[in-house]
């Protein structure tokens, strides 16, 4: 593994180092380390032939496959920020951070999860659309910012303040945009004639947007700032393109556009902008540069021995930081072998493992201790699993002592994250399974942590307070919000995470609670905030409360307390059904309760603690569509 800081690096180093390997093996596909170069480059010549352009944010809406890895890095290689989207959004959550984003193109796998991503983005982002849906109305436009509870990205040293002003790299690339049509854009990072060559690329496709618009030429009508939707299905729908049809069409851009793009890229440009619902429930944007993503990905390959020799199965889903920066981009740092899985079929991980010899397997503890206890397990050779981290939720006390005994893994660790900043610590190597099963670890290289009291105290060990960390790889900030950005990165530049926690003589960090109300329903945050506002949107609610419950199965799940409008009797399968047409379904309540009024404190704030105490009061109804 070589330290490298832009994604045009890496991939060019990766073509360089391990060219025949195997880069991604996707189902009977296999692609090299060489071909993932030519893939990449060809994916950024189509992005500048369609009027992408540094600076510009691209979202994708897609499963893990080989599509979506040359997809991402195409955008990557040219300076162009990614937005993932959760594959279990509905519209109304996609379309809100495609609103908030401006991201100028879409790449869409309809059809996955039986989902029409498209014609729900469409409905949702309509001017038309329907009283009860989100608003997907722009929110605080200001600058890089940093979000405090689920998910940051790093700072750069102790003391290190960050840039929170009117948007850093991309924040007020689109305003520049339009006064300089013979430079580069705002904060992209353009230097000389490729600053010029940009320049002109920029004023033409804002020309082109901006006439699109006009004419009502838009791929999704409400979203005028998405200028091309990219379908990677077979079925291309109307208005869209396929992924092919765009491939061919960028062969007409020559590949020196596209280094002079990519030589142009900085360690301190954008990379990617992961967007996590805070407390309020509004989704903030959380941005990461080249450096910090790929300096994540080095600390988790470094932490698994990743190697040439290694075969991933990266069952954590691309649009999540976990699954891209510990899993895709870990991988290539490497030279391992990428196994994309969609979906998580016990059996099919089982037969992945004995046929493609898998060496490492990370995941949620869901994943684990259905591997565990599946029926089958016996009659598949696991031999080969050699490391993994499970990760994301409450671990059972055996999980560790099971995955080493049972299914044979070589080494286990915990470690604990946030979008953020994912990598914050690492369990040592050949850590105890008790230990594993207690504490998450110290502080990875590069990153301080400390433990701090209500009233700004920090704590000895054995204290809990609020876990705050400190360090290169802490966001950038929060997406052109620049109060959430400094509530969260104090002037010291300490991330305040939301989380509670306590520290050990040896640094190891445990985990006691969430500060906030955040609770993880199967690997995945969930915010009750953002569900309140949506039963709230439903014509019988008054108010709700959402919390989260323990479940055997996936940790937590959702409880909603629920106080109906006078005269009206909202059935509970109905509530959870608004529910399910609104959001992703782990989001969506298993239960659902009544009550004639929420236990309060005398300032008027729910009092969650009293409702988590005390057992449901009236009818309940569990959500089929759980997760």
């Amino acid at each position: 593994m070589s330290a490298v800081d832009t994604m045009p690096d890496l991939v060019r180093g990766a073509a360089a180092r391990f060219g025949p390997g195997t880069a991604i093996a996707d189902g009977p596909a296999r692609v090299s380390y060489a071909e993932l170069l030519e893939r990449v480059r060809g994916a950024a010549r189509a992005y500048l032939a369609v009027g992408v352009r540094p600076g510009d944010r691209v979202a994708i809406w897609a499963r893990n496959r080989a599509e979506f890895a040359v997809a991402l890095l195409g955008a990557e290689y040219l300076g162009v920020a990614v937005v993932p989207l959760n594959t279990r959004f509905r519209g109304h959550e996609a379309a809100q951070i495609l609103r908030r984003s401006r991201a100028v193109a879409l790449i869409v796998d309809d059809g996955f999860l039986g989902a029409d991503y498209l014609g729900m983005l469409r409905t949702a982002a309509s001017p038309d659309a329907p009283r009860g849906a989100p608003a997907t109305d722009s929110v605080g436009m200001g600058g890089s910012a940093r979000d405090g509870g689920a998910g940051r990205e790093a700072a750069s040293g102790p003391g290190a303040t960050r840039s929170v002003g009117n948007g850093g790299d991309v924040a007020g690339a689109e305003a520049a945009r339009a006064d300089e049509g013979s430079g580069g854009p705002a904060g992209s990072g353009l230097r000389g004639a490729a600053a010029v060559a940009a320049g002109a690329m920029a004023a033409r496709a804002a020309g082109e947007g901006a006439a699109a618009a006009r004419s009502g030429r838009v791929p999704v009508p409400g979203l005028p700032h998405l200028r091309v939707v990219v379908e990677l299905g077979d079925e291309v729908p109307e208005g869209a393109t396929g992924w092919d049809a765009f491939l061919a069409a960028g062969e007409a851009t020559s590949v020196a556009d596209v280094e002079a793009a990519a030589d142009a890229v900085t360690p301190e440009t954008v990379c990617d902008v992961l967007f996590t619902s805070g407390t309020t429930g509004a989704p903030k944007g959380v941005m990461s540069s080249h450096r910090q993503t790929l300096s994540v990905a080095e600390v988790w390959a470094r932490g698994a021995s990743l190697g040439p020799g290694d075969r991933y199965a990266v069952v954590n889903p691309f649009f999540h930081s976990f699954g891209y920066k510990a899993g895709l981009i870990a991988a290539i740092t490497s030279g391992t072998t990428i196994h994309p899985v969609p979906t998580f079929d016990p059996e099919a991980v089982l037969a992945l493992i004995e046929h493609e010899r898998i060496t490492v397997l990370p995941g949620a503890p869901t994943i684990f201790t259905t591997l565990i206890n599946h029926p089958k397990r016996e009659t598949y050779d696991l031999a080969s699993l050699r490391f993994s981290i499970a990760g994301a939720a409450s671990v059972p006390e055996n999980l560790f002592t099971d995955m080493r005994e049972i299914l044979g893994f070589d080494q286990v660790a915990q470690a604990y994250g946030l979008t953020e900043c994912v990598v914050a610590t690492q369990s040592r190597p050949n850590e105890d399974p008790a230990h594993l099963a207690e504490t998450t670890g110290p502080a990875v290289a590069g990153l301080e942590i400390r433990i701090v009291a209500p009233d700004g105290t920090e704590q000895p060990a054995g204290s809990d307070g609020e876990i705050q960390i400190r360090g290169a790889n802490v966001m950038l900030g929060y997406f052109e919000d620049a109060e959430a950005t400094g509530a969260a990165i104090d002037p010291d530049g300490w991330l305040h995470t939301g989380d509670q926690g306590r520290m050990d003589e040896h640094g190891c960090v445990t985990i006691t609670g969430r500060i906030r109300d955040m609770f993880i329903v199967g690997g995945f945050n969930v915010y009750p905030a953002e569900v309140e506002s949506v039963l709230a949107d439903h014509a019988d609610v008054v108010e709700a409360a959402v919390i989260g419950v323990p479940d055997e199965r996936l940790g937590a799940v959702g409880r909603a307390y629920v106080i109906a409008r006078p005269g009206a009797s909202p059935a509970p399968e109905a509530l959870i059904a608004f529910c399910r047409e609104r959001l992703a379904n782990f989001k969506v309540p298993r239960e659902v309760a009544f009550l004639a009024e929420l236990p309060r404190n005398a300032g008027g704030k729910v009092l969650k603690r009293v409702l988590a105490e005390s057992p449901p009061s009236g009818p309940g109804e569990a959500s089929p569509d759980s997760p």
